[in-house]
């Protein structure tokens, strides 16, 4: 099958292209995450994949724009659902770019995650590929995850503290100051 590979990061990528390589598929990477913050840590981000994706052979898609406006719009004041609102504005953009480049079935290597939401993450998959005319390739990546860190640490990629949002930043550097009372 020719498949296109939704891609969040290149150390997420590892173990998902060599399965799917592996599998027999002819695979493509598509690089649209809108959610990144912030512009440093995407440039971060975009550039560790297009260094891995080089070292492999990958060809990847790179979205011209970066545009975390459409994040927040789409996230604002539903923040505790922020999850499905990323999942769906970066599933439905790889299932346009899947259309429009006659690949069969799309999956994305947010399905190698342990901290993504997997069964949210194939819902939307599937809805968003069944209103383009593709197929949403559902499998779980997750027992690779050891696999992927070690091979990235391996070969100097960077690696990412946080999933890319401003909220998962924020839970995981901010610790609010103890104010004394006395």
């Amino acid at each position: 099958m020719k498949i296109l590979l939704h891609i969040c990061c290149g150390p997420c990528a590892i173990y998902p292209v060599r399965v799917l390589r592996d599998a027999g598929h002819e695979l493509s990477g598509y690089f649209y995450n809108p959610n990144i913050h912030p512009y440093q840590e995407y440039l971060r981000r975009e550039e560790t994949l297009k260094t891995y994706a080089r070292s492999i052979g990958l060809p990847v898609t790179f979205s011209p724009e970066y545009d975390p406006q459409e994040y927040l719009r789409a996230v604002a004041f539903r923040e505790s659902e922020r999850c499905r609102f990323c999942y769906r504005l970066r599933l439905e953009a790889a299932s346009r770019e899947a259309r429009q480049g006659g690949y069969d079935a799309l999956t994305t290597t947010l399905l190698y995650s342990r901290f993504q939401k997997h069964d949210l993450i194939a819902e939307i998959g599937r809805e968003a590929a069944r209103e383009q005319g593709v197929d949403f390739m559902y499998q779980d990546f997750r027992s690779g995850w050891q696999e992927g860190v070690e091979q990235s640490r391996a070969l100097g990629l960077y690696r990412q503290p946080y999933c890319g949002c401003l909220y998962s930043e924020r839970e995981r550097y901010y610790r609010p100051a103890r104010i004394s009372t006395r």
